[in-house]
């Protein structure tokens, strides 16, 4: 028998939902790259419903109890005497969302003796120490491509809110007032802007598909460039490095994984690098970011606006200064957990579960790390210390 520790986000604060605002979800078969969907041999849950709260248990306990296994689900991940630190020592398999991430760090790796997978029920694994995970041989999976399209919508919302204004506007709406000019003084088109993301793989290239028809300037950097075919297509312009192309950008979009690489590659002095009245995007992972130094550029006026769904640690404390920095439309991590991306990444870690518990290999798209290296995706998109 297996223990899995499944971390998950609170119930909502008025219970768990009883109805819907919608009846179904569309049909898709299929992703943009022809990747299929999760693929589970059967499912214990209702398309459409929320899953990714404790109550709704990524539908996973029927399953599972059916096969002798011990399901613990929690929301509990903070400190020593937090539920899955009680229940580290045995577990088997630890499964969390990039939303709620369970940090599976080499310390609790190391405390976790029996630990054999840790699985993302999404896309994302860096709240995992994957140097840890090497070297103890854990497998580490997620739910490749489940929720892309969702974050990369989310991010043409933001982009489309900072630079019309719209949130602000919203407010005076709320509070009563017609305030046409002071809604509007900061308000303009993105038609003609110039906008780049930082990597284009899945969501950044998603961004940048549902952008053109706005016609703007699409740019990107990635060190794995597009086929001439899709730049061509889509009117791109590549760019070598990250410093290069952001002082000819109006919005920059970040959309790359986090790793040693990466983390803090928005700070004080790439700032200066970005035109002044710059929006960036940040749907990717916080710690992309220096904390102080978006703040400080937004009270500067060197960035006119910063939209993130991320932020670290998460949650966020209610003392980040994040919250009540200016010009910001910030969300709380919540744009690749849509309903229709829950049953997606839902179905999806049922499909890896059921891959293990059978002794047959996991989707190579989903693997990170796996017998003792980088694997499959991860071998694509992270890099490990030297």
């Amino acid at each position: 028998m297996a223990k899995i520790v499944l971390v998950l986000y609170d119930n909502p604060v008025d219970g768990y939902p009883k109805t819907y605002a919608r009846d179904d979800l569309p049909k898709i078969e299929r992703y943009s790259d022809g990747q299929t969907l999760p693929t589970p041999k059967a499912i214990d849950f209702q398309p459409g419903t929320l899953l990714g709260s404790v109550s709704g248990e990524l539908g996973l306990r029927k399953y599972l109890e059916s096969l002798g296994h011990e399901l613990v689900v929690t929301s509990s991940k903070e400190g020593s005497d937090s539920v899955l630190d009680q229940h580290l020592h045995d577990a088997e398999i630890v499964i969390s969302q990039p939303f709620w991430p369970a940090y599976m760090t080499a310390e609790r790796i190391e405390k976790a003796k029996n630990l054999k997978i840790i699985v993302t029920a999404g896309i994302g694994s860096d709240h995992t120490d994957l140097d840890a995970a090497i070297k103890h041989d854990i497998t580490v999976a997620e739910v490749t491509f489940c929720n892309s399209i969702s974050v990369a919508e989310h991010v043409v919302m933001m982009i489309l809110g900072l630079v019309r204004n719209y949130i602000p506007s919203y407010q005076w709406v709320m509070k009563g007032g017609w305030n046409i000019a002071d809604c509007v003084a900061r308000s303009y088109d993105i038609e003609g802007m110039h906008v780049g993301t930082v990597a284009a793989g899945r969501i950044g290239l998603a961004v940048l598909k549902r952008l053109k028809p706005f016609d703007m300037h699409l740019h990107y950097t990635d060190r794995h460039r597009l086929p001439e075919s899709v730049e061509r297509e889509l009117g791109l312009t590549w760019h070598a490095s990250r410093e290069e192309m952001y002082g000819v950008c109006d919005v920059v979009t970040l959309n790359c994984p986090l790793h040693p690489e990466t983390e803090h590659m928005i700070n004080d002095e790439t700032l200066k690098l970005f035109k002044r009245g710059a929006y960036l995007v940040n749907t990717a992972r916080g710690k992309l970011a220096d904390r102080d130094a978006i703040v400080r550029a937004l009270e500067s006026g060197q960035l006119a606006g910063y939209a993130g769904d991320v932020w670290f640690p998460q949650p966020a404390p209610e003392d980040h200064p994040w919250r009540k920095m200016p010009h910001h439309g910030m969300t709380p991590h919540i744009s690749g957990t849509s309903l229709s991306a829950q049953a997606r990444y839902a179905a999806g870690t049922r499909e890896i579960l059921e891959c293990y518990f059978e002794k047959r290999p996991i989707r190579n798209e989903y693997l990170i790390v796996e017998g003792g290296k980088l694997a499959g995706v991860g071998a694509h998109s992270y890099s490990v210390k030297k």
